[in-house]
């Protein structure tokens, strides 16, 4: 019989998640039926939207039930094939390719084929299909380019400029030719790394000074994007900035989601009335339809090194859980991920 080494949620989480509420458990696993991949797992994703999940709360998507393999997405080699075996998008699965699939957060997964994409590791390498060329890379494109409404000669403000998605959404709209790029890091290291490697004009530490007065430095003349991944004061400091007719995508809100009480909403929310102002929520699962013009821009981009990218790793399937609590603290730059 395979093994797999799987974490198990065995406890809802109150505020920051401790040790206690995980469990890391042998299971054994059968050949792979029909239509069923037995997946090598080589590198899981650990993403800020997985700290919801382990809630009992009505979502988006399901929680994680416990006592359960915990699931999010995953890359990895395929051991062995059922019979009538093609991937999401009908083609053939064979021993050796290299699959994208949702069942992460354990060391091996029979997977339906359905749900696993053979991918091109000559065009990026694997981890990359769970950042640049994955779900990281599509949100980031999807909420600026079509929730945000980008229009050439925007001026754009991201927040969480150095992680897995700000990185990535700056980028792209300089390459769409914004005019001004402004983004907010924690730390000098993270602030150097956006400017110098990502290419934005700007980025705010708001470590070192309060978010409202650093944006208001960085573009006095306001802006007309805002990509929302922390929310919090955030949000309100973009609300006050953002010019008449601003669009904001409301990605994340990561500066709540350990909040044991109710966080209270931006105390200027009333400007978005004489403003004008669009501020709309969305799900990369929404824009599936963007997918292929998606994948062409985005790797010609990299073919032609237009774009900056980077990875926080962390080694092995017993360090899962602190890799995550690791990204919810603002411990990453770039994609967070584990390497097995």
């Amino acid at each position: 019989m395979t093994t797999s080494t799987q974490w198990h949620l065995v406890r809802r989480p109150h505020g920051e998640p401790v040790d206690a509420d995980f469990s890391l458990v042998e299971a054994e696993l059968g050949e792979p039926g029909e239509g069923q991949l037995l997946v090598r797992n080589t590198f899981l994703s650990v993403d800020p939207y997985m700290r919801g999940r382990m809630n009992d709360s009505k979502s988006y998507v399901p929680p994680f039930e416990l006592d359960q393999p915990m699931t999010g997405d995953a890359v990895g080699v395929v051991e062995a094939v059922g019979a009538g075996v093609t991937d999401a998008t009908g083609a053939a699965v064979k021993v050796g390719d290299t699959v994208v699939h949702p069942l992460g957060w354990r060391t091996r997964a029979l997977v339906p084929a359905g749900y696993a994409r053979v991918v091109d590791t000559d065009l990026a390498s694997p981890s990359a299909y769970l950042g640049v060329m994955g779900m990281t890379g599509r949100t980031a494109y999807a909420g600026l380019v079509r929730t945000a409404e980008f229009r050439e000669g925007d001026r754009v403000f991201v927040s969480a400029a150095a992680g897995a998605v700000g990185s990535l959404v700056g980028q792209i709209a300089r390459l769409k030719g914004a005019s001004l790029v402004v983004g907010s890091a924690g730390g000098p290291d993270k602030v150097k790394w956006a400017v110098d490697e990502a290419g934005f004009d700007h980025v705010v530490d708001y470590k070192a000074q309060p978010i409202a007065a650093g944006l208001k430095e960085a573009a006095p003349e306001g802006i007309d994007v805002y990509f929302d991944n922390v929310g919090g004061d955030h949000l309100e400091a973009a609300i006050s900035a953002l010019r008449p007719q601003g669009r904001v995508a409301m990605c994340g809100a990561i500066s709540a989601y350990n909040a044991t009480e109710p966080v209270p909403g931006p105390s200027n929310l009333f400007q978005a009335i004489g403003k004008r102002l669009t501020l709309r929520g969305f799900l990369v699962s929404d824009h599936e339809d963007l997918r292929p013009e998606f994948e062409k821009e985005m790797a010609a981009w990299l073919a032609d090194g237009r774009i900056a990218w980077r990875e926080t790793a962390v080694e092995g399937i017993e360090n899962a859980v602190e890799g995550f609590r690791s990204l919810l603290s603002g411990g990453n730059t770039g994609k967070m991920v584990v390497r097995l």
